[in-house]
C-alpha cells in the first residue's frame, strides 16, 4: 500500500511570509545536510522525510555537495521523490545551493556562471526534479564579481530551473549589493540563510537591518549549535551522539567547562517555560519576524515531533530574553 500523509498536516505548524514575497515558509523546515548520504540507511530517510511532512514541514532544504559523499543527499532524495513525494511536487518548497567544489578543475567551485548553471543542471537530474523551488549561491566568491554570480542567479530564474533564488552566508555588506542588484535585475532575493543560533549571533551585526531594508527573508541554520543547545551533552558526549560517531560538524573539544555552564543554565530556564532546550532554542531564533524558519536536522523521527511544538510555550518575555543575554554573555 502506498504512503499516504497525515489528513491534519496543515494544522500542526505555522507558516510565516518569506520577506516581500507570496512564499509562506513553515516556522521549521528540514535539511538534508548531515543525515541524508551513505551514512544512514534509507528507511530512516524514508521516515524522516514522511515524519516532518505530516508534522507540517514543507520545505525539504538540500545543496549539491550535502552527504557524504558530495551530491548523494540529492541522489537519495531524487528515489524519495520517486517513491513518495511526486504526487506532491505542488505541496513542497524544495532548495538546494552550488557555491563549494563538487568535480575538479577550474570549474567545480566557487560563483562562476558556468559553474552555476552546471550544477543545477546535475541537480535536478539527481533529485529527478524539472525545477527547484529555491537555488541558492552558498557562499560568496571573492573572485567571481558579484555581477557575474547575480546574474546567473537572474538567468536561473528566467530559464524556469528554479523560481525563486537565495544567498547563502553572505555578510551584511555583501548581501546588500546582491540585493540590490537582482532587484535592478526583476529577480528580487528571496531569502538569505546564515548561520545564526544563541551561540552564533553575527547576523545581528547589521545583517537583519540588511533584510529587513530589501524585505528579504531568512532561514537560520544550525539554530541548535550542531545540538549543543540540546540537553544531550549536559551529561557527557552519549556514545550514539553527534560528537562521538559524526564530529565533521560538532568536535568533542567545543563541549568545553564553559560551555556546558550556559547550557546547564539555559536548560533550568527552559524547564521554567515549560520546554525542551532544543524547543527554546529555536524559538529564541524565530522570535525576530526576520526570520522566517529555522533549519533543524534529525536522526530520529521522534526530534521531529519535539523540534515542531517549540512555538507551544508562547513568547518570551523581556524578562526571560534579558536572562537568556546575560547567560550567554557569562
Amino acid at each position: 500500500m502506498n504512503w499516504q500523509p497525515c489528513d491534519q498536516r496543515y494544522e500542526k505548524l505555522t507558516y510565516r511570509r518569506c520577506g516581500n514575497s507570496g512564499i509562506q515558509l513553515p516556522a521549521l523546515s528540514l535539511g538534508l545536510w548531515h543525515n541524508f548520504g551513505n551514512i544512514t540507511p534509507f528507511s530512516v530517510q524514508r521516515d524522516l522525510l514522511r515524519t516532518a511532512f505530516d508534522s507540517g514541514i514543507t520545505h525539504f532544504d538540500l545543496a549539491n555537495n550535502y552527504g557524504p559523499p558530495d551530491g548523494e543527499a540529492e541522489r537519495n532524495f531524487g528515489e524519495h521523490f520517486l517513491r513518495d513525494w511526486k504526487p506532491y511536487r505542488d505541496e513542497l518548497i524544495i532548495s538546494t545551493k552550488a557555491g563549494y567544489g563538487m568535480w575538479p578543475g577550474p570549474y567545480g567551485d566557487h560563483g562562476s556562471r558556468k559553474y552555476l548553471i552546471a550544477s543545477l543542471d546535475q541537480s535536478l537530474q539527481r533529485m529527478h526534479l524539472d525545477y527547484v523551488d529555491i537555488f541558492y549561491h552558498h557562499r560568496p566568491d571573492p573572485d567571481t564579481p558579484l555581477e557575474e554570480t547575480m546574474s546567473a542567479l537572474d538567468h536561473i530564474v528566467r530559464s524556469g530551473k528554479a523560481l525563486y533564488v537565495g544567498v547563502s552566508n553572505y555578510p551584511a555588506e555583501l548581501a546588500d549589493r546582491a540585493f540590490s542588484m537582482l532587484k535592478e535585475m526583476g529577480t528580487p532575493c528571496l531569502i538569505e540563510q546564515p548561520k545564526y543560533s544563541m551561540f552564533e549571533r553575527w547576523i545581528e551585526g547589521g545583517l537583519t537591518d540588511v533584510l529587513r531594508k530589501h524585505k528579504v527573508g531568512c532561514i537560520a541554520f544550525c539554530p541548535l549549535a550542531s545540538g549543543l543547545l540540546t540537553n544531550r551533552y549536559i551529561n557527557g558526549i552519549p556514545a550514539d551522539s553527534r560528537a562521538a560517531h559524526d564530529p565533521r560538524f560538532l568536535k568533542p573539544g567545543a563541549i568545553t567547562p564553559e560551555v556546558l555552564s550556559k547550557v546547564i543554565k539555559l536548560n533550568a530556564l527552559a524547564e521554567e517555560r515549560g520546554q525542551k532546550l532544543s524547543q527554546m532554542a529555536l524559538a529564541w531564533v524565530l522570535r525576530d519576524p526576520v526570520v522566517t524558519s529555522a533549519l533543524i536536522g534529525a536522526s530520529k523521527p521522534e526530534q521531529i515531533l519535539e523540534n515542531v511544538q517549540c512555538l507551544q510555550a508562547g513568547p518570551f518575555t523581556q524578562e526571560e530574553l534579558d536572562r537568556i543575554d546575560q547567560i550567554l554573555a557569562e
